[in-house]
C-alpha cells in the first residue's frame, strides 16, 4: 500500500487516476479546487480538501496532512494540476502567462519542494505535454501554456541531478491530447483517441513503478502527437 498525492482531481485524468490507485488499495491524498468532486466518491481510500496549488496555506495544509496522517511519509507525488490559455500570442497578456505559470510552474514547484523531505525513496511524477518537448510538433495559441510544460521538462531534469545521490526519483510525461473537458474548452470539436481513464491508467502505473528504470527522463505518451 502505498502513499500517493495527487493534484488536480476534481476532474479529468486526475479523477481518473485517484479512483484507479485508490481501487488498488493505495492511500490518495487528491488535491484539487473542488474537493467535492472526489469527495462524493466516499472511497475510503481517498483523503480530499479543497487546494490552490498557488496558495502557500494550501501547500502548508497538504504538509501538516501527510505529517499527521500518513507518519511523514509519500511514495508518490503526481503533478497533474494544469492550466492552459489558448490564444494568439499577440493577445496573451502578461496576467495570462502568469496566470498560467503559477500553476504549471511556480505550483508543481512549490509543491514538489514541500514534499520532498518525505519522499526520499518515492517517485515524483510531471504531468507535461508533447508540446513542451523541445522539436515536436507546436500548436498556435499555446505560447504560455506549452511553454510553461517546457519549464517543467527542464526542472525534472534538474532535480533528478540535485537528488540522485538520496532521493527520491524524478520524471516527466510528455502527454499528447486527451479527452478531457480542459481540452474541450480549449479545442471545442476536437475529438482525441485517447480517454482520460486510458491515460490515468498509464500514469498511475508509472508512479508506482517507473522509477525502477528511471530517473530524469522525459518520456512521450502520445499516439497523435509527432
Amino acid at each position: 500500500m502505498a502513499h500517493i498525492v495527487i493534484t488536480g482531481t476534481s476532474r479529468g485524468i486526475g479523477y481518473e487516476m485517484a479512483q484507479i490507485l485508490a481501487g488498488q488499495g493505495h492511500k490518495v491524498l487528491a488535491l484539487s479546487r473542488s474537493a467535492a468532486a472526489i469527495a462524493v466518491l466516499e472511497n475510503k481510500h481517498i483523503h480530499s480538501f479543497d487546494f490552490d496549488i498557488t496558495q502557500p496555506a494550501d501547500i502548508a495544509q497538504a504538509v501538516a496532512f501527510v505529517r499527521s496522517e500518513w507518519a511523514g511519509h509519500v511514495d508518490a507525488l503526481i503533478n497533474n494540476a494544469g492550466a492552459l490559455v489558448n490564444s494568439p500570442f499577440l493577445e496573451t497578456s502578461i496576467a495570462d502567462f502568469k496566470q498560467v505559470y503559477e500553476v504549471n510552474v511556480f505550483g508543481v514547484a512549490a509543491l514538489t519542494q514541500a514534499l520532498i523531505p518525505f519522499m526520499s525513496n518515492g517517485h515524483v511524477v510531471t504531468v507535461s505535454s508533447m508540446g513542451g518537448v523541445q522539436g515536436s510538433s507546436k500548436f498556435p495559441g499555446l505560447s504560455a501554456y506549452s511553454s510553461s510544460k517546457g519549464a517543467v521538462i527542464t526542472l525534472t531534469e534538474l532535480w533528478a541531478e540535485e537528488f540522485k545521490e538520496k532521493g527520491p526519483a524524478f520524471n516527466v510525461l510528455a502527454i499528447g491530447a486527451v479527452k478531457t473537458e480542459m481540452l474541450a474548452a480549449a479545442f471545442p470539436g476536437y475529438e482525441p483517441p485517447t480517454t482520460a481513464a486510458q491515460m490515468g491508467r498509464y500514469i498511475a502505473d508509472f508512479a508506482l513503478n517507473g522509477h525502477e528504470l528511471y530517473n530524469g527522463k522525459i518520456l512521450p505518451v502520445s499516439n497523435t502527437t509527432p
